[in-house]
Parts: C-alpha cells; structure tokens; sequence
C-alpha cells in the first residue's frame, strides 16, 4: 500500500477509523471521508503518512469531492466504501426519512462512486472495497432497511467483481460479523433481549478486522467474512435461516 491514494468513507470511527489507521501505518495517503469535522482532523494529525480531511454528508449522493481528493492527493488508487447507517425496530414503526437515508448512505452513494472512479481505474489499475454486512448473508429480524442495503451492496460488489474479473480492477466484498468494540456493534447487541444465542456469536475489533481487509486486498481475495467462523452463513445459507428464525431473539 505504500505511497497508494486511498479514499475511506466513514473514516471517523469504528471501522473505518481501524482502516485508516492499518492502511496510514502502511504507508498509504489517505482522503478520511465522513460528517464530523473534528473527529476526522483529530484522527488525521495522528497519522504518519500523508492525508487529506473532507467532512462530507454522503447521504446527498454528490461525488463531486473526489475530484478534491484527487487534487490533493493524486488520482485514486483504492476506494473503500465503508460508511453505514444502521436503523433496528419494528418495521411499522420505523421513520421513513431516517430509513431512505439509511438506503442512500448504504447503497445509492457507494453505486454512484464506484461509477465515478470505475473509469479511471479500469485504464491503469485500482481496488474498490465494499464493506457489506454478515446480514446480507443472514438478515436478522427488525433490520428491514438495514438489511436490503447491505444485502444490495454486496449482489453490486459480487456482480462487479466477476465482471471486472480479468480487468486491472481488483473488487473485494467484506462481510463483516458482530464487531464488538464499534458503536454499530454495540447498537445492534443491545437491540435484541439478552439471549445466549446472542451470547454466543464470533465477535471481532475493528482493529482485528481491519488487518484482515488489508490482507484481502493485498493477496486480492474475491471477498471476507470475519470473524471467519461466519463463513457457514455461506455454505449452509438453508440450515442458517432456519435457526435465525427460531433462534433470534425479540427487538427491544
């Protein structure tokens, strides 16, 4: 990754935050991508290599910052998209406004960047990472909106990758699992009543799946599900279901 330009959406915390920091001590320049200003500036003067801060609203759908970054930091060599929202509850009682931005955030934005950069890097060679979800594997119950974005995201990833297959374009898809020490992480583990089927599921930091990714994307590996005991979600997605369904406990 050294001397790469690589641009990563919500950059600012959780995930994205493990993977600025795994990639900067790399050696790569990074363009953080995310709404809040200070946490991006604060997490960029403590970076080694070279950086660029651009506070973005992603839920608008404007990709016309990246021609700020490439100004920057030179054209785009890797593009993360890994900012999410996460909304969980009773599908009747979810607010249509928070939920439609949910699907621009997790969806819309990352199809239309990968649009934008996808000419650029099919002439000289470049990675998309496509941070999905283990629910677009195993959708749990009182994700709805959640669900379809991420489960939207990865069939775009997958599609991609295998029509990219022979290109200089390498695409990942990252299904992450539970990733405990995140806010997202926490958010949805407090959502459902205390169960021990909760209880037992393969947890990961983001640190530790950050490391991961990073791996993937230098031995260009097709795609990641961590923590990596979450791979039966695909190779026995019948047998998953059927316990999800009688085993996910009730929303909070």
């Amino acid at each position: 990754m050294k001397g790469k330009h690589i641009v990563i959406t919500g950059a600012s915390a959780g995930i994205g935050e493990a993977l600025v920091r795994e990639l900067s001590n790399a050696g790569a320049k990074i363009t953080l991508v995310a709404r809040r200003a200070d946490r991006l500036h604060a997490l960029a003067a403590q970076l080694p290599g070279e950086t660029n801060v651009l506070p973005k609203d992603l839920s608008d759908g404007d990709t016309s910052w990246l021609a700020e970054a490439e100004a920057a930091l030179g054209p785009i060599d890797v593009l993360i998209n890994n900012a999410g929202l996460q909304t969980i509850g009773r599908t009747q009682d979810m607010d249509l406004d928070k939920a439609e931005q949910l699907l621009r955030v997790n969806l819309h934005t990352p199809l239309r960047l990968i649009h934008a950069v996808l000419p650029q890097m099919t002439e000289h060679g470049g990675t998309i990472v496509n941070i999905s979800s283990l629910a677009a594997l195993a959708p749990p119950a009182g994700m709805l909106w959640y669900n379809a974005s991420k489960a939207g995201l990865a069939a775009a990833s997958e599609s991609l990758q295998g029509e990219l297959l022979h290109s200089k374009v390498h695409v990942l898809t990252v299904y992450p699992g539970v990733i405990g020490d995140t806010d997202m992480g926490h958010y949805g583990l407090d959502s459902y009543d205390d169960s021990w089927s909760v209880r037992i599921q393969p947890r990961a930091t983001a640190a530790q799946l950050a490391a991961e990714i990073h791996r993937s994307m230098k031995n260009k590996r097709a795609r990641l599900v961590y923590p990596k005991a979450n791979n039966i979600t695909r190779w026995l997605p019948a047998p998953t279901r059927w316990l999800m369904d009688r085993l996910t406990p009730p929303v909070r």
